[in-house]
């Protein structure tokens, strides 16, 4: 659930990337217009937008992404609870043994189980950092290849701006489905992976 909150977050941010160019006032026949509080956009200085939800859902590259980050924390979590059970099993043995110890050997032991505590707290906290530190490299690179992908198709194309759309992202309130090109990107995008 982390995963993919953090991957939408970064595929949100990936769908904002755009590329703009200043847009000048432009004189025709001798006239200019000005306007104070909206830009007019004409068809050469298009704006579009790509659903963010969509994206992530049906770019490939994001779900081998997925699949290959949920196995490598599937893994850790059961490295760690087959770690931990050893350890519970070896303190529930010197429980049961505990009163026939002499007192040196009993010192002794309760010192290493707690070294053996600490060592495996120590080792769920790298790994567990060792796998954010993954995820966070992962994602950028799905950052930087949707990012890549949408500066030469926007270019492509003609476009002056990219905009990511996300229902539960307030950001952009309405968007009209004609500037929509998320199934255009999503092609190309799972075209360009499979190369």
């Amino acid at each position: 659930m982390k995963t993919t909150l953090k991957l939408s977050s970064i595929a949100t941010a990936v769908a904002i990337v755009s590329v703009m160019a200043s847009c000048q006032n432009k004189e025709t026949k001798g006239t200019t217009t000005k306007t104070t509080d909206a830009v007019a956009v004409s068809d050469s200085e298009k704006i579009v937008y790509v659903n963010s939800d969509s994206l992530l859902t049906k770019y490939q590259y994001f779900k081998d992404l997925k699949v290959k980050l949920d196995g490598k924390s599937k893994t850790a979590q059961s490295d760690l609870v087959a770690k931990q059970d050893a350890f519970k099993r070896e303190v529930a043995q010197y429980q049961q043994q505990a009163n026939t110890l002499p007192a040196d050997q009993r010192a002794a032991t309760e010192e290493r189980l707690a070294r053996k505590q600490q060592e495996l707290q120590a080792y769920s906290q790298n790994a567990g950092a060792a796998l954010q530190n993954e995820q966070a490299a992962e994602n950028e690179k799905l950052y930087d290849k949707v990012a890549d992908y949408l500066k030469v198709y926007a270019k492509k194309k003609g476009y002056k701006m990219v905009l990511g759309y996300s229902k539960g992202n307030g950001t952009i309130l309405f968007a009209d489905e004609s500037l929509d090109v998320t199934s255009e990107v999503i092609i190309g995008l799972n075209e360009a992976y499979k190369k």
